[in-house]
C-alpha cells in the first residue's frame, strides 16, 4: 500500500498505527525550532480523512534524524503505542537501513561495536571508553550492496539505536554518508539531506498479531535511484 495524501507517503495504514515514509527535512515530532513536526501533519490527515471531531491521537513510536528519510511508524491507539514501545525495547521491531558513503576499501561486511557519548550542546554524538559517564554501547552489522562511480551503497542492520548511531560508527571508518558534514562529508547536499534512508522495517502487528514488512522506496534523486536500479 503506497498512497501519497498531504504530502504524506503511506506505507501502511489500519485502524492501530499509522507507516510513513518520511521525507528528509521533516521533523518526527516538535522541537525547539518549533518547525511543524510530521507527527502534526499525520494527525491532520487523521482528522480529515477519518472525519474525527476533537483532538486526535497519535503516539510516535520511534524518530529518525531530521536530515534522514524512510520509514516511521505512529501509533493511532494508547494500545498500539505501549505494544510498540515494548517491541521496540525487546528488539522485536527489525529495521533495515540503506547509507550512501564515500567509496574508500572497506570489508565487504563486519559488525561494528563502539560505545558512544552524546554532547547535547551541539547534538553530536562520538565514540568513547567504555566507562566514560553517560557511555552506551552500540552495535551494527553492515554489508555493502552496490558500488555506483564515486559512491557506495551500505546496508545495515541496527542491534541499538543510539543517537546519531550509523553517522558516527561509520564516520569512525572514515566512511562518511553523503551529505553529513557533521560527521565529516566534504560537502553538503543541496537540500540539506544526507543519504541514509530507513529503508525496512519488519514488526508484529500489535493487535492483530500478523507479521508485517515494509519497504520505503528511496528518495527522488539520481544516486538513490542508481541504488534502486
Amino acid at each position: 500500500m503506497h498512497s501519497t495524501k498531504n504530502n504524506l507517503q503511506i506505507l501502511f495504514e489500519d485502524n492501530h498505527l499509522i507507516v510513513i515514509n518520511k521525507r528528509s527535512g521533516d521533523i518526527t515530532q516538535g522541537d525547539k525550532t518549533g518547525d511543524k513536526p510530521l507527527s502534526d501533519v499525520v494527525k491532520e490527515y487523521i482528522k480529515d480523512n477519518e472525519n474525527k471531531p476533537g483532538n486526535v491521537y497519535l503516539g510516535v513510536v520511534h524518530r529518525l534524524d531530521r536530515p534522514t528519510s524512510g520509514i516511521v511508524i505512529f501509533a493511532k491507539t494508547s494500545k498500539a503505542l505501549e505494544r510498540l514501545n515494548k517491541a521496540l525495547r525487546d528488539k522485536k521491531i527489525h529495521k533495515t537501513y540503506w547509507a550512501v558513503v564515500n567509496k574508500i576499501d572497506i570489508p565487504n561486511q563486519q559488525t561494528l561495536t563502539h560505545f558512544l557519548v552524546k554532547n547535547p550542546k551541539n547534538n553530536k554524538s562520538s565514540v568513547c571508553k567504555a566507562n566514560t559517564q553517560g557511555a552506551k554501547e552500540a552495535i551494527l552489522h553492515y554489508k555493502l550492496v552496490k558500488k555506483l562511480d564515486n559512491f557506495q551503497l551500505l546496508e545495515i542492520e541496527l542491534e541499538t539505536g543510539r543517537h546519531h548511531q550509523i553517522r558516527v560508527q561509520l564516520s569512525t571508518m572514515d566512511c562518511t554518508i553523503k551529505g553529513d558534514l557533521k560527521y565529516g562529508a566534504k560537502r553538503s547536499n543541496k537540500d540539506g539531506s544526507i543519504h541514509l534512508h530507513a529503508r525496512k522495517i519488519t514488526f508484529i502487528h500489535p493487535v492483530k498479531k500478523e507479521p508485517i514488512t515494509l519497504i520505503a522506496p528511496v528518495p527522488d534523486d539520481a544516486v538513490w535511484k542508481n541504488c534502486e536500479n
